[in-house]
C-alpha cells in the first residue's frame, strides 16, 4: 500500500475542526482541556513514515506512553495549528521550516480530559532534532502504511476507574501505541477508506 500525500490531504479538514468530534470510550464532556498535537508524516525516499515519542516515566499526563509532540493550549496561542508547532518545537526541536500543514482530523476527547486537536503536515528533511530530557525519553518513526493499514489495528480493553475500557493499540518494533494516539491514527485511517 503506498500513500500519496495529495490524496491524504483530500481526506482531511481544511480548518480545524468545527463540530466534528471523536469521543474515546470513557470520555466525558465536562471539564475538557483544550489541547493540540501534530501529526508528523516524513517525507521518505523509501517511504513515509510517522514520528512518535515516548514520553518520560515521570511525567504527570501519560507517563511513558508513546505520543504525537503536542500539549496544553496556553493563553498565547491563537490557534490549534500554534499550539501544535510551539509544543513540537518545545519538545523535539523540530523547526516549523520543515512542516507544511496538510489538514485536520476531527477534535479527540480523552477519557483523561483533554480536547485534542490533531494537525496533520508533512515534514522535509533533512532536519536536526533535540528532544527536552524532562520530557521525551525517545523519537522514533514507524511506517505510515503499517499504521494505516488497519489489520494492524487491535482492539483491546482495560478495567479503568471502575468501567471496562475499550481502545486500539498498534504494537510496533517494541513500542505499544495506544490510546488517544492509536485513536487518531485509526481516524485518520478510516478517513482514507471512506474519501
Amino acid at each position: 500500500m503506498s500513500i500519496d500525500l495529495e490524496s491524504l490531504r483530500r481526506s482531511l479538514l481544511t480548518n480545524p475542526p468545527a463540530g466534528e468530534v471523536v469521543v474515546e470510550d470513557g470520555a466525558t464532556n465536562a471539564n475538557l482541556t483544550p489541547a493540540a498535537v501534530l501529526f508528523p508524516i516524513i517525507r521518505r525516499a523509501a517511504g513515509h513514515t510517522v514520528l512518535l515519542t515516548q514520553r518520560t516515566a515521570h511525567l504527570r499526563d501519560h507517563a511513558g506512553q508513546v505520543s504525537f509532540p503536542g500539549g496544553r493550549v496556553e493563553a498565547a496561542d491563537d490557534s490549534p495549528l500554534a499550539t501544535a508547532l510551539r509544543e513540537t518545537e518545545e519538545e523535539i526541536g523540530l523547526s516549523r521550516r520543515h512542516v507544511e500543514v496538510l489538514g485536520y482530523l476531527p477534535e479527540y476527547r480523552t477519557g483523561t480530559g483533554f480536547c485534542v486537536v490533531p494537525v496533520v503536515a508533512a515534514v522535509t528533511p533533512p532536519f536536526d532534532l533535540t528532544p527536552d530530557p524532562f520530557e521525551v525519553a525517545e523519537i522514533f518513526e514507524v511506517p505510515l502504511t503499517f499504521l494505516l493499514d488497519q489489520s494492524n489495528h487491535q482492539r483491546h480493553s482495560v478495567h479503568l476507574r471502575g468501567a471496562l475500557r475499550h481502545f486500539y493499540a498498534m504494537p510496533y518494533a517494541g513500542h505499544f501505541i495506544w490510546g488517544a494516539t492509536a485513536g487518531m491514527i485509526r481516524s485518520l485511517s478510516e478517513r482514507l477508506v471512506v474519501s
